[in-house]
C-alpha cells in the first residue's frame, strides 16, 4: 500500500470543490461519464493505430446505483491507469493549479466561478461535490511492467491511499460514497434523469440499469395467428451513439430528419416546418441539425430549445447570447468540438470560436431560405405565415441578415397575395405616393375589426397589406429607418382621403359657425378624456362618427409593450380621434333639431355605432345602446 498527499498546501479546497457549483452539483455525473467516453474513445483510437493488439470487446460504459451501500458507480472498459498514472494524472496534474484556483475563486463573480472547473483539470474531482469519499479502481490497457490493477483511495481531505488490487478486465471504475445532503443521487429517476440531459447523444453505449422489451418468438403464432411475443428484460442503454447530425446531409431523409426531431422533443406534436443541416470542418469544426418550428405569438416560449454540445457531449440549452438572438427561436442540435465544455454561459457569449460559429450560422440561415425561395417560391409562400415572425426577428436584431432577407422576405396583403419588397413597391407605386413623393405603405393589424376601413381603401384603389404580428410594429420601424421615403400607415389611423395626402379635399357643406355650435353638444355624450373632436370634410356616403388612432402614439404603444420603443408608453391611456363627417346630412339634422334630448340620443346613437364598429362598446354602454336602438326602431 502507497499512503501520500495531494501536492496542495492550501486544505481547504475540497470544501470548495464541494461548494463551489452547488447549483450545478449534479454537473460531477457529466463529468465522470465523460472521462469514460474519453478513455474508451482513446483505446480505440489506439487500436485503429495498430498500437493495441487485443480485442476491444465490450465497450459499454456502465452506471450503477447501490442504494443499500450508498454509492454510485461508473466502470468504464477503456484505456485505465497504472500506478504511474495515476500519480501523474490523479495525484499531480489535476491539481496542479489547486492554489491558484482557491486564489481566483475567492475573488471571482459567481459567473466567473462557473467557468473554473475545466481550466483547473477538476472534473474528476468534481465528483467531491456529492462524496464522502471516492474509490477509483483501475488497470491500464498496457503490458508488461507496472500493469497491475490499482486502487486509489480518498476521503476528501488531502490524504490518500493507493493499493495494488485484483481486477481481471482493464478500464476504470469510480465509485462514489454518496454524502448525507446528496441522497437525491441514489435515486434510479435521478440518475435516469441526469444521463438523458447530458449523456443522450454520447459516443459509447452508456448502460443504466435494464428495461423490459417485446421480443419476437420466430417460427411461433399466437392463438389469433399473429407473430408470438415475449417480454425479455434487457440492459436500457441510454443513448443514441450515432445522432443524425454525425452523418453527412445527402445521407439523410426527410423521415429520418422527422424522426429525429421527435428524439429531441418527445412532448411535441407538431411537425418542424423544415431543417437546416450545418457540417463544416473549416475554418472550425461543425456539424448540427437546426429545425425551422411554427412560432407561436409568444416568441419567449419558443426559445431555448437548441441543444448545445462539445464532441456529442452537452453544453447547454440556454444559448441566448452564444448565437444571434432571432436563431434562438429555432430547434435543434448544435455540436462543435470548438466550444468549451466546462465554462460559463458568459465566457461562451465571449469566445472568439463561438463567435465565428454564430455568424456562420445565421450565413447558412439565411442561405436556405434564399434556397427555398427560388426553389419553389409557391411552397415558401405557404410556409410563410410560420416563419415570418423567424424572419422579421432576424431583420430587426441583425444588419447582416437584414441585408439577405431582402431577397426572400415576403409581403401579404389582404387579399392573400405574396409580394418581395421591390414587387410591392412596383405594385402601388402609382396609387400610393403622396404629394411629398413617399411612398406610403397601408396595413392592417386586424383584418376583421378593422373591416370597414380596408373597404374604404380598396375603393380609393389602394392596397392593404396585414401585418398582425407580435414584432410587426417594430419590423415596420425597421423598414422606415432603412428607407427614408417610405411610409407605414395603420388603415384605421385617419380618414381614407387623409390616409395619403394628395390635395384633394372636398368642400364643407358646414359653415365654421356651425361647426362651433355643434362641437359642444358632441362633446357632452363622448368620453372627453379618451376622445378628440376633429370635423373632416368627407363624403356624403361615408359614415357621420369614425374612430381614428395617431399612427405614431399607437406604434410606440405596440413596441413599448414588447420591450422596444419608449418604455412606460404602454401605461398611458389610450387616445383616440373621433372624426366627423362635416357633410354627412346627420350634422344638420342635429343642428336644426331644436331639442336637446333629442340632439344627445342621435349623437349618442351615432358615437355607439362608431365605437361598435372598433370593438369598443363594452357593459353598460352596449346595454343601453341596444335599448336606445329599439326606442328608436320604435
Amino acid at each position: 500500500m502507497q499512503k501520500g498527499q495531494i501536492n496542495v498546501q492550501t486544505e481547504n479546497i475540497f470544501p470548495i470543490i464541494k461548494k463551489f457549483l452547488y447549483s450545478d452539483h449534479e454537473i460531477f455525473l457529466r463529468e465522470l461519464v465523460s472521462n469514460a467516453v474519453d478513455a474508451t474513445q482513446k483505446l480505440k483510437t489506439i487500436s485503429s493505430a495498430g498500437k493495441f493488439a487485443g480485442e476491444l470487446g465490450d465497450l459499454t460504459i456502465q452506471v450503477e446505483v447501490d442504494k443499500k451501500a450508498g454509492t454510485l458507480t461508473v466502470r468504464d472498459h477503456g484505456i485505465g491507469m497504472n500506478a504511474e498514472e495515476i500519480d501523474k494524472y490523479i495525484n499531480q496534474i489535476a491539481f496542479s493549479s489547486a492554489e491558484e484556483f482557491v486564489k481566483k475563486f475567492k475573488t471571482k463573480t459567481e459567473a466567473e466561478k462557473n467557468a473554473i472547473i475545466g481550466h483547473f483539470g477538476l472534473g474528476f474531482y468534481s465528483a467531491f461535490m456529492v462524496a464522502d469519499k471516492v474509490v477509483l479502481r483501475t488497470k491500464t490497457y498496457k503490458k508488461g511492467g507496472q500493469t497491475r490493477a490499482m486502487q486509489w483511495e480518498c476521503d476528501g481531505s488531502p490524504d490518500y491511499t493507493i493499493t495494488e488490487i485484483e481486477k481481471e478486465d482493464r478500464g476504470t471504475e469510480v465509485i462514489i460514497y454518496v454524502d448525507d445532503d446528496s441522497k437525491e443521487f441514489l435515486e434510479d429517476q435521478r440518475i435516469l434523469g441526469l444521463l438523458n440531459k447530458y449523456s443522450k447523444f454520447l459516443p459509447v453505449p452508456i448502460q443504466f440499469g435494464t428495461e423490459k422489451i417485446s421480443e419476437t418468438i420466430e417460427g411461433e403464432k399466437d392463438e389469433e395467428g399473429n407473430d408470438k411475443t415475449i417480454e425479455v428484460e434487457k440492459p436500457r442503454i441510454i443513448n443514441n451513439t450515432d445522432p443524425l447530425w454525425k452523418k453527412k446531409p445527402a445521407k439523410c431523409t426527410d423521415e429520418e430528419y422527422k424522426n429525429f426531431y421527435r428524439e429531441l422533443y418527445p412532448m411535441t406534436f407538431e411537425e418542424p416546418l423544415f431543417q437546416i443541416h450545418l457540417n463544416v470542418d473549416y475554418p472550425f469544426n461543425l456539424t448540427g441539425i437546426l429545425y425551422f418550428p411554427k412560432v407561436k405569438r409568444n416568441v419567449e416560449i419558443q426559445k431555448d430549445k437548441i441543444q448545445l454540445y462539445s464532441n456529442q457531449v452537452f453544453v447547454t440549452d440556454s444559448v441566448e447570447g452564444i448565437v444571434p438572438d432571432f436563431l434562438t427561436l429555432l430547434h435543434g442540435v448544435i455540436d462543435s468540438p470548438d466550444i468549451p465544455l466546462n465554462v460559463s454561459r458568459s465566457y461562451l457569449q465571449s469566445d472568439a470560436s463561438v463567435k465565428k460559429i454564430s455568424g456562420y450560422i445565421m450565413k447558412k440561415v439565411s442561405g436556405k431560405l434564399e434556397e427555398l425561395f427560388k426553389k419553389d417560391r409557391e411552397g415558401f409562400e405557404k410556409k410563410w405565415d410560420d416563419i415570418r415572425v423567424f424572419i422579421y426577428y432576424g431583420m430587426i436584431s441583425e444588419e447582416k441578415f437584414f441585408d439577405r432577407a431582402q431577397k426572400f422576405m415576403l409581403y401579404k396583403n389582404t387579399e392573400g397575395k405574396y409580394f418581395t419588397r421591390e414587387e410591392y413597391e412596383k405594385h402601388i407605386k402609382t396609387q400610393q405616393t403622396d404629394k411629398d413623393k413617399n411612398l406610403i405603405i397601408l396595413y392592417a393589424s386586424d383584418v376583421e375589426d378593422q373591416h370597414s376601413y380596408i373597404e374604404a381603401a380598396k375603393e380609393k384603389g389602394y392596397d392593404v397589406l396585414v401585418f398582425d404580428g407580435v414584432l410587426d410594429s417594430h419590423f415596420i420601424n425597421t423598414m422606415e429607418q432603412k428607407e427614408s421615403t417610405t411610409r407605414f400607415t395603420r388603415v384605421d389611423s385617419d380618414t381614407v382621403d387623409k390616409l395619403i395626402n394628395k390635395d384633394e379635399e372636398l368642400p364643407s357643406k358646414l359653415e365654421d359657425a356651425q361647426k362651433d355650435e355643434l362641437k359642444p353638444v358632441i362633446e357632452r355624450n363622448i368620453n372627453k378624456e379618451q376622445f378628440m373632436v376633429a370635423f373632416e370634410n368627407l363624403s356624403e356616403s361615408d359614415v357621420p362618427f369614425m374612430i381614428t388612432r395617431p399612427e405614431f402614439m399607437r406604434r410606440m404603444k405596440d413596441m413599448s409593450a414588447l420591450g422596444g420603443g419608449m418604455m412606460g408608453m404602454d401605461n398611458l391611456p389610450d387616445q383616440y380621434t373621433l372624426v366627423v363627417n362635416a357633410n354627412h346630412p346627420l350634422m344638420t339634422k342635429i343642428l336644426d333639431e331644436k331639442k336637446e334630448g333629442i340632439q344627445d340620443k342621435i349623437v349618442k346613437q351615432a358615437y355607439d355605432l362608431a365605437l361598435l364598429s372598433q370593438n369598443m362598446l363594452k357593459g353598460k354602454a352596449m346595454t343601453e345602446f341596444v335599448k336606445r336602438s329599439i326606442d328608436l326602431i320604435d
